[in-house]
């Protein structure tokens, strides 16, 4: 029931990170603030799909 999500920059609109989540306890979209790279600060990153292929 994991399934894998890209974390994307509101800002400059970058996948940053890749992690997993629960789907049956955390149904809505997931959103934290997290280091971007590319605009050298903290910014808030929202969970998208990854595709499989």
């Amino acid at each position: 029931m994991r399934d894998l999500i890209k974390l994307t920059c509101q800002e400059c609109k970058r996948d940053n990170y890749v992690t997993d989540k629960n789907k049956r306890t955390q149904t809505e979209k997931f959103e934290i603030k997290k280091f971007c790279n590319a605009c050298r600060r903290h910014t808030a990153h929202k969970e998208g799909k990854i595709s499989k292929g």
